[in-house]
C-alpha cells in the first residue's frame, strides 16, 4: 500500500536566476503540408509581467489538454541545456524562448528539481508539478522533428509550474527556494519513469506519494501500476517513443466498421474536431475501459489500422471468446459514446529507409502493417514491398479489399494470401493466391 502523501520540506536559498520570460500566442503554422494550430513559439519580453493562475500576461496554449491549465501554467528551461543542444546539434541559432518555454532560467537542472519543490521568483511563488509533454510541436519550433525524443533519452525535458501566489516577474530576478519536494524525485527521472522502459513498482508507488504531482501524470502512473498483463493484440511492447500526451485523454466514437465475423474497426476523433496527432506506422493505442460497474477498469492495447496522419485514429478489435473489453468494444459500444485513450505508442514502426519492405501478418496480426501499407501508400512509395498475409478464408479475412486497392497503387510490390481452410466459394487465383498455413517452410 502507498504510504501516506508526504509534504515538501522548508528551505530558503537562491539556486538559479531568470534569465528571460517568454509569451507568444497560439498561431496556425505550416508543418511537414498541414497547418498545426500551436502556442510553442515564444519570444522574449522585457520589463515585469503579471503571472495569474494559468498563464504569463500575453501568453497562451495552441493545445490546452496537453499543455494549458492551472497545473501547466509555465514552462522552464534551462540555459545549460541550450549549450548541450547547441554542442549535440551542431548549431548556434537558438534565441530565448526556442524550447517553447516560458523561463529560461540560469540552474534548476533537471537532475536537480523534484516535483513538489517550490520557487519565489520576483513576487509570485510557484510549484514544480511534471516534467514537459514531449509532443511533436517543440520538434515544429526547432524545425527537427527528432526533437522530442532526444529530449526525452538525454533526460533534459525541461518542467512545469502551477502558481501558488500571482505575482509579477522580469528577467534578472533571483529564484529563491522555499521548500523541497518530500520525495526527492527529480524531473528527469519522473520523465523516465513515464516514457522509457524499466520502471519499478517502488518507483510509481513514491511517485504516487507525491501530493504536487498533476493529476495527468497521477494518472499515468496509476495506470502503469494497475497495468493488467495480456489482452489487447499480441505482440505490442510497453515502451515506446514519447507520446503525445500524457495520462488518457477522451476521444468520440465517429464510426464503428464490421471488418468481418469476428473483427471491428473503431474511428476515435477528438471531441472538438481538431485534428489528432499523427501516430508512426505500427503504433498502438491504449484504452481504459469498463466493462463491469462493479469492476475496476481494465487496460487493453489495441493497434492502429488505418492511415498514421489522418487527423483521426482507428483501432481494429476482434471479439475474443470470455474477452472482458472486447465483448464490450463489440456489444455495447455506439457511435457518439467517448472512450479513454492514451497517446500513440509502440517500437514496431516503419522505418524510413529505402530497403525492401517485408510485411507479414495472418488474422487481425495484419492491423500494425496494414498502417504501414497506408503510410507507403500514401508517400507512393517506389520501395519494393512484399506483402504476405494468411486468413482461413474471405469470410474472416479483414481488410481484403483495402489491402488490395493499397497494394495495387504501388508500383513495385509482391503478394501472397494464403487460406488455410477456403470456403467452397472462396476462389483460389482470386480471393486467395495458395491454401496452406503461413508457416516458415512454406516461405523457405
Amino acid at each position: 500500500m502507498p504510504r501516506p502523501a508526504e509534504s515538501a520540506q522548508p528551505v530558503a536559498e537562491s539556486v538559479g536566476t531568470l534569465l528571460s520570460v517568454n509569451v507568444g500566442m497560439p498561431k496556425n503554422v505550416r508543418w511537414q503540408g498541414k497547418n498545426v494550430f500551436t502556442g510553442v513559439f515564444k519570444e522574449p519580453v522585457s520589463g515585469p509581467r503579471r503571472v495569474g493562475k494559468l498563464n504569463i500576461e500575453g501568453d497562451g496554449q495552441g493545445d490546452r489538454v496537453g499543455h494549458g491549465g492551472e497545473q501547466r501554467a509555465v514552462f522552464v528551461y534551462q540555459i545549460e541545456s541550450y549549450r548541450h543542444w547547441e554542442r549535440e546539434l551542431g548549431r548556434s541559432d537558438f534565441v530565448y524562448g526556442q524550447f517553447g518555454e516560458n523561463f529560461t532560467v540560469e540552474g534548476l537542472g533537471d537532475e536537480e528539481v523534484c516535483i513538489g519543490d517550490r520557487y519565489q521568483i520576483g513576487t509570485a511563488t510557484f510549484e514544480v508539478t511534471q516534467p514537459r509533454v514531449t509532443c511533436y510541436r517543440v520538434g515544429i519550433r526547432m524545425n527537427d522533428p527528432r526533437i522530442p525524443a532526444l529530449l526525452v533519452s538525454h533526460h533534459r525535458p525541461g518542467f512545469y509550474f502551477r502558481v501558488l501566489e500571482e505575482g509579477e516577474v522580469q528577467e534578472g530576478d533571483k529564484i529563491i527556494q522555499c521548500a523541497s519536494g518530500p520525495a526527492l524525485m527529480p524531473i528527469a527521472e519522473a520523465d523516465a519513469l513515464l516514457y522509457l522502459p524499466g520502471h519499478s513498482r517502488q518507483q510509481l508507488l513514491r511517485a504516487l506519494r507525491i501530493p504536487a504531482l498533476s493529476p495527468g501524470w497521477r494518472a499515468s502512473f496509476q495506470a502503469l501500476l494497475e497495468e493488467e498483463p495480456g489482452g489487447g493484440n499480441a505482440g505490442l511492447a510497453v515502451t515506446s517513443p514519447p507520446p503525445a500526451w500524457a495520462s488518457f485523454r477522451e476521444l468520440t466514437v465517429t464510426a464503428i466498421t464490421r471488418e468481418s465475423e469476428s473483427v471491428i474497426s473503431i474511428r476515435l476523433e477528438d471531441p472538438n474536431g481538431a485534428r489528432l496527432p499523427a501516430a508512426r506506422p505500427g503504433q498502438y493505442l491504449t484504452l481504459r475501459v469498463q466493462p463491469d460497474t462493479q469492476q475496476r477498469s481494465v487496460l487493453r492495447n489495441y493497434s492502429l489500422s488505418g492511415p498514421p496522419d489522418a487527423g483521426y485514429y482507428r483501432i481494429t478489435v476482434k471479439r475474443e471468446h470470455d474477452g472482458a473489453a472486447s465483448g464490450y468494444l463489440h456489444t455495447r459500444l455506439a457511435v457518439g459514446d467517448q472512450l479513454d485513450i492514451a497517446a500513440p505508442r509502440g517500437t514496431f514502426i516503419l522505418d524510413r529507409t529505402h530497403a525492401p519492405v517485408l510485411l507479414i501478418s495472418a488474422g487481425i496480426g495484419a492491423t500494425p502493417v496494414l498502417a504501414m501499407l497506408h503510410a507507403l501508400a500514401e508517400e507512393h512509395s517506389d520501395r519494393e514491398i512484399w506483402w504476405l498475409h494468411g486468413s482461413r478464408n474471405r469470410r474472416e479475412h479483414s481488410f481484403a479489399a483495402e489491402a488490395h486497392g493499397l497494394l495495387a497503387s504501388l508500383t513495385n510490390v509482391h503478394t501472397h494470401v494464403y487460406y488455410s481452410r477456403p470456403d467452397p466459394d472462396d476462389l483460389e487465383g482470386r480471393d486467395f493466391d495458395r491454401v496452406g498455413r503461413l508457416t516458415g517452410s512454406l516461405l523457405a
